[in-house]
């Protein structure tokens, strides 16, 4: 009798529990803006939308992090992902208010309360599924398996979001838009569901952790400026600030400022998913060879520029062509990489304090971004230029800040190859680069095989 791979058998779960998150994040999560300005929600209670799931969702991380001493990964997860499932029933109570006409200047701050309550329950089981997927992934294959996985996601969330804007366009020509939200809500709840179902199969391995491993949040944080660890948590603490000041009012400017339809404002946001997709399996094989850091120095010379090129044409072609491209090739890597590096300076018993600290500090950051870019909007009073543009290129200019100060402070841990500048990227486009389209369009053509029920 053979003996099952159980940790091969969970991988291949993952990507199919994945692809069922891609369903709620298509139909669900990406329409929370999109639903919000719907129900007339102001632009700085848009903008409080990345604010609130910035600090929320790490800060629930915090106890979701020591539950992992009193209760097994998978029954954390189980019960995190199955409330998660449920807050998107009274999403569709919201939207069946407002089409009556109930309460409707009360809608946008229940939504706004809804959506902090899915925040945290989303967030609650993430150090558990951290800790766990690190044990059932060697570390040798890292770089290539969450390329892998993304890959599937990505191609899956880019198919689904845009068939959701064209379904949600036709019923919006119809007057139906708030029951086009409940149908796409509906559905995210059922795809959340199935994802709970397919977690019930996953092996957990055995995880043993002593007092030892414990150390508390501040004790972190008065050793981060002296670890390697802890200054790449401090400068993506800065740079998710800098993100945050701009990138929540990127639904605000395509929907309201250049009142672009659900289907164009969905196939630009994602664009730079399918962009990524193209590069993802690069990205692994870059991570892999040369390392995470090297990685990182690379995409983060893009970002600062993403959210100046939003700004420089209306014209939907340019927006799909030029930002999303740079913005889909520069944060694939970036997040394919950050994951990775946690993985190679954090000891898997520590993983799960190590990852919630981690997002919370990067979530204060995004906060405090996003509060800015808030009171920016609601308040701010330019002559010379629009003031939602203005906010863009401010929040280019912290980017760039954050980037080449912080970048230098910290390295790679991992033994690889030297990486030597536009030679390593010519050499390992030219030697691997040309199977990975094929690759990747094998890995997406297998997205029937994970979606097959044992």
């Amino acid at each position: 009798m053979v003996k099952k791979d159980l940790k091969k058998e969970t991988r291949d779960n993952s990507i199919k529990e994945g692809i069922f998150w891609s369903v709620e994040s298509s139909f669900g999560i990406n329409y929370i803006s999109p639903f919000a300005i719907a129900i007339n929600a102001s632009n700085s209670l848009v903008a409080l939308f990345g604010s609130v799931a910035g600090l929320l969702g790490p800060l629930s991380q915090l106890p979701g992090s020591r539950l992992i001493e009193k209760f097994s990964r998978k029954k954390i997860v189980l019960k995190s992902v199955f409330l998660e499932a449920l807050t998107w029933l009274p999403l569709i109570v919201i939207a069946f208010l407002f089409y009556k006409g109930i309460i409707v200047s009360t809608l946008p701050l229940l939504l706004l309360l809804t959506f902090a309550i899915f925040t945290i329950l989303a967030h609650i089981g993430i150090p558990a599924w951290f800790s766990w997927i690190g044990d059932v992934v060697p570390g040798s294959k890292r770089g290539r398996w969450f390329s892998k996985r993304s890959l599937i996601i990505g191609f899956s969330s880019v198919v689904l979001a845009i068939s959701a804007s064209l379904f949600l366009d036709y019923f919006k020509k119809n007057d139906w838009t708030m029951f086009g939200f409940i149908i796409l809500f509906f559905l995210a709840f059922l795809a959340r569901i199935i994802s709970w179902t397919i977690f019930k199969k996953h092996h957990e391995p055995k995880l043993k952790l002593e007092k030892k491993d414990y150390f508390s949040f501040w004790d972190f944080v008065l050793a981060a400026p002296k670890t390697n660890f802890g200054k790449f948590t401090i400068f993506r603490s800065f740079l998710g600030f800098a993100t945050a000041v701009s990138s929540p009012l990127v639904a605000v400017y395509l929907l309201r400022h250049l009142e672009f339809s659900y289907s164009i404002y969905m196939i630009i946001v994602m664009a730079g998913t399918l962009f990524s997709l193209l590069v993802l399996e690069l990205w692994g094989k870059f991570a892999d060879k040369y390392g995470n850091y090297s990685v990182l120095c690379v995409t983060t010379l893009m970002v600062p520029i993403i959210p100046i090129l939003w700004i420089i044409s209306p014209s939907p072609i340019y927006l799909i062509l030029i930002p999303s491209v740079v913005g889909g090739i520069a944060w694939a890597g970036f997040n394919l990489a950050a994951i990775n590096f946690i993985y190679d300076n954090v000891r898997h018993e520590k993983t799960g304090l190590g990852i919630s600290y981690y997002n919370l500090l990067v979530g204060i950051g995004v906060f405090l971004g996003a509060g800015l870019g808030a009171i920016l909007i609601k308040f701010l009073n330019t002559s010379f230029i629009e003031p939602l543009l203005f906010i863009f290129i401010l929040g280019g200019i912290i980017r760039m800040i954050a980037v080449f100060w912080w970048l230098p402070k910290f390295k790679e841990v991992r033994k690889t190859i030297k990486f030597k500048g536009t030679k390593s990227i010519k050499n390992l486009i030219l030697k691997e680069g040309k199977p990975t389209l094929l690759e990747e369009f094998h890995e997406i053509a297998s997205i029937k095989k994970y979606l097959r029920f044992n």
